[in-house]
């Protein structure tokens, strides 16, 4: 759980979120290497890309240009960590098929009507 400074409020941090500021040719390494239950793996983040607050990470050395970032974190509607890794997979395995196949294909729609059923099943109301 994180305090919020200005509002008290606590609020579970389940996602992270880097917004790099400058683009990511401007610069070298800055890469984030993340370990959580499903190893250590090194990414090259683009802004905006979430990342699971419940493992480590650091961000790699900058040898050439400056990467300026800002970080903060989510609280997920889904609160409960597996359920979350769950739904990954599908979510990026639907986004692969509307770019090959399109958003309208009956594939790709129907599959986008289980993950949102499934994130309404577990979100909290």
């Amino acid at each position: 759980m994180r305090e919020d400074d200005l509002t008290g409020l606590r609020i579970r941090a389940d996602l992270s979120i880097t917004l790099f500021l400058p683009e990511r040719e401007d610069y070298n390494g800055a890469a984030v290497v993340i370990k959580d239950f499903h190893g250590s793996r090194q990414v090259k983040l683009s802004a905006g890309d979430l990342y699971p607050a419940s493992g480590l990470h650091l961000v790699t050395l900058v040898p050439r240009g400056a990467s300026v970032a800002s970080f903060f974190w989510l609280q997920s509607m889904i609160r409960d960590a597996h359920a979350r890794s769950l739904i990954f997979d599908p979510d990026t395995a639907i986004q692969a098929l509307v770019e090959r196949l399109g958003r309208d294909n009956t594939e790709t729609v129907r599959l986008t009507g289980i993950y949102h059923n499934l994130i309404r099943h577990w979100a909290e109301v």
